[in-house]
């Protein structure tokens, strides 16, 4: 059994959204911080912040666990990157570590920054580092949150997590440079993934997850077509791979089956439609495994 430690906080929601449509439901006790997975392969399940996450994986209080790439990074912890999981609090997406200042400054890029400048930030490891590279000498101050209230009065330039943007420019900034981009990564302790048992857990575990994400935004398109119209109708489907095609008992009709975006499925439609398609169907995908 693999002990596992999941995102508190922004990640949460869908982080337990992710595991319930991997058929891994997430059932909460009345001790919130302790929830179980009706699941063989599952031991202690913990809920923590994500900034603590890398850490304790890396010190073997836990097998596996979900965290952004910024607090591995920022962390320093020594753990296996097992999955990249493409998503954020709103959804999928990628969120960016992003340099910025007040909307009327001068400066439009990190390398204008001045010498000394004051600035806040959650990842003072990571600030230091890109200034260090830059040769920018600053005074790093740790912010325990609202980093972007900070600007002007308190600090000169701010280093946050944006995913939009939006906030920052709400409060009167404007983004000069991005330090690194982050997703939510599956992340393990290496000796457990060293483990041949635990391995074996842990990639089943990444298969349901990444079958999730990519079965996301897309649909199962199923329609019948006559033979005659049959070419015509295959070169206009944007398959995955090829399309399935089965003719159907004692006619001259085919079955095709194939995947699609979600977001060209309103405009494919009416196309074969008119390209002689029949009883076409559109149907929701759970999972896909490669």
């Amino acid at each position: 059994m693999i002990d596992i430690v999941l995102p508190k906080g922004s990640l949460e929601e869908q982080t337990f959204l992710l595991f319930k449509q991997a058929d891994l439901e997430i059932k909460k006790t009345d001790r919130d911080y302790n929830p179980r997975i009706n699941d063989p392969r599952m031991g202690k399940i913990k809920i923590m912040r994500p900034q603590e996450i890398p850490g304790y994986i890396s010190e073997g209080y836990f097998d596996l666990g979900i965290s952004g790439l910024d607090w591995v990074s920022e962390s320093d912890a020594d753990v296996v990157e097992v999955a990249d999981l493409p998503y954020s609090k709103q959804g999928a997406g990628n969120v960016k570590i992003v340099i910025a200042v007040p909307k009327d400054s001068p400066i439009d890029s990190a390398s204008d920054v001045k010498p000394n400048s004051r600035v806040a930030t959650e990842y003072p490891r990571m600030t230091k580092r890109f200034f260090e590279e830059r040769g920018i000498p600053v005074d790093i101050h740790f912010s325990y949150g609202a980093t972007e209230a900070k600007v002007p009065d308190l600090m000169d330039v701010v280093v946050d997590l944006t995913e939009t943007g939006s906030t920052l420019r709400k409060n009167g900034l404007k983004i000069v440079d991005i330090i690194m981009e982050s997703s939510s990564k599956l992340i393990a302790n290496k000796k457990s993934w060293e483990d041949p048992v635990k391995r074996q857990e842990i990639e089943e575990i990444k298969t349901l997850l990444l079958s999730v994400i990519e079965a996301r935004g897309k649909v199962l398109i199923d329609m019948n077509v006559p033979a005659d119209k049959l070419d015509n109708v295959i070169e206009a489907l944007p398959s995955m791979k090829r399309p399935t095609v089965s003719q159907l008992y004692k006619s001259d009709y085919y079955a095709v089956e194939t995947v699609v975006s979600k977001n060209e499925v309103n405009l494919l439609i009416p196309k074969l439609k008119a390209l002689g398609a029949e009883d076409i169907l559109e149907m929701d995908i759970s999972k896909i495994v490669y």
